[in-house]
């Protein structure tokens, strides 16, 4: 299908293309403000964007007035924006937020792009994608990699699928916002590369907590042993912000959570299934998330992992209080 611009909608036209779209700066709104959802649109705003936002808890969209942010009443009420950004934590989240009561894109009047950066499942996503073009809105598929924290200091990486055309209007949007954007292909290739980083995610925190468990129970000081893994060969960006909460266990400060890594474990291992890659460090990693659930770790940072394989390890770490870099400092 083809689209023709008209006003704040878009409606299927035979005689236009994707190009005729313009994704414009002029009104940007934004649903969902967890922890990502606000530490992006700082960045947006600093990048001198106007940016309207809604969130479920309204009490977490006030703190953004202040960086110039307009915090509105509905989700309707950014129906009338250009560019729509979602941020929810799953599929049945961001189908509500977009067509359940009082939902984006429910009324009569809609935006003309969704932009969405959550993390769910390939197959949720293509159904978002047919019911928004079935209303004349076009959808790209942002998702990133990083948290709060990089996303903060402005080192997030957005990976894009959908319309080409589009997703080269809405770049600068997705420049701001990161260190590198880059497009993977059409449709809801972006969730693939989501669904695989994600699971090697899981998989990397979980050999990470293993050896560093090895290093010291063996008699290597913890934190000596993580700044010798970042300056490794196999250090990398993960490795370094992990190490703070590795090394003084400040699992308080969350980042992700158990049950948000066993959430994209389980998209993971499905689409394995779907494409008969078999994955077996992923299937025994999502065993060892999934026990962590199952006692009851909520609002805690995932890398509590390394308290648990301490315990089966027969060792009782301690936080060891001592200042490291978590490489993200400009």
């Amino acid at each position: 299908m083809r689209w023709r611009g008209c006003g704040d909608t878009l409606e299927a036209h035979p005689t236009t293309t994707w190009t005729e779209t313009r994704v414009s700066s002029k009104r940007i709104g934004w649903i969902g403000l967890g922890r990502m959802g606000e530490a992006m649109v700082k960045r947006l705003t600093k990048a001198g964007h106007a940016v309207e936002v809604w969130n479920r808890t309204a009490a977490k969209a006030a703190p953004l007035a202040e960086y110039g942010a307009t915090v509105v009443n509905s989700k309707q009420d950014l129906s009338t924006c250009d560019t729509v950004f979602t941020m929810v934590s799953t599929t049945n989240d961001l189908k509500e937020v977009l067509f359940g009561d009082g939902g984006l894109v429910a009324g009569a009047q809609r935006p003309r792009v969704v932009i969405d950066s959550s993390s769910i499942s390939q197959e949720g996503s293509a159904e978002i994608r047919a019911k928004l073009e079935a209303l004349g809105v076009v959808y790209l598929c942002a998702p990133v990699s990083g948290n709060a924290k990089v996303a903060k200091v402005g080192k997030l990486l957005v990976v894009a699928s959908g319309p080409k055309a589009i997703y080269d209007e809405a770049e600068p949007l997705l420049a701001a916002m990161s260190r590198k954007a880059m497009w993977v292909g059409e449709g809801e290739l972006a969730r693939v590369w989501k669904i695989a980083h994600n699971t090697m995610f899981g998989v990397i925190i979980q050999n990470l907590c293993e050896i560093t468990v090895l290093a010291e129970k063996a008699g290597i000081p913890r934190n000596v042993f993580l700044e010798s893994i970042n300056d490794s060969v196999l250090g990398s960006m993960y490795t370094r912000y992990k190490t703070p909460v590795l090394t003084n266990l400040t699992f308080d400060q969350v980042t992700f959570t158990p049950k948000l890594l066993l959430k994209d474990m389980d998209l993971g291992l499905g689409a394995a299934k779907a494409h008969g890659v078999a994955m077996p460090a992923a299937a025994a990693t999502r065993e060892s998330i999934a026990r962590m659930v199952g006692r009851g770790y909520e609002d805690i940072d995932f890398a509590v992992l390394l308290k648990e394989t301490a315990a089966d390890a027969g060792l009782d770490i301690q936080p060891l209080n001592v200042e490291v870099s978590d490489g993200l400092s400009n």
